[in-house]
């Protein structure tokens, strides 16, 4: 049996395979292994808070208060974001989003939940 590949992104050796794709159990990584692998890496698997996958354009529901740095106020529980856009990795946020309100934020897809 052949050992899957070291993660991409944090050298993982404990990755794993399900069906067509390799996971990292250490940061959560998943990409797709072939022999183009270096252009799949570059497209973003990025889910919710519930394990929903996300895709450009979504809208989703903020699940927790937000404090937005530069700010004294927060973005609110239930605040709905539509069309969002995903981005590579960027300190732990991933989504790039207008919030009404607050402008141009980054979130992290742990905080939102996908609307259906």
């Amino acid at each position: 049996m052949k050992k899957p590949p070291n993660c991409p992104k944090c050298s993982s050796e404990f990755t794993y395979k399900d069906e067509n794709l390799l996971i990292c159990p250490e940061c959560g990584h998943e990409w797709v292994e072939s022999s183009e692998s270096e252009d799949l890496e570059k497209e973003v698997v990025v889910k919710d808070a519930h394990g929903n996958i996300l895709k450009d354009g979504d809208s989703v529901t903020i699940i927790k208060d937000i404090k937005v740095k530069g700010t004294s106020s927060a973005i609110k529980v239930g605040v709905k974001v539509k069309d969002i856009r995903l981005i590579e990795e960027v300190n732990g946020h991933n989504i790039d989003a207008k919030v009404k309100g607050f402008g141009a934020v980054l979130l992290k897809s742990e905080f939102v939940k996908k609307c259906n």
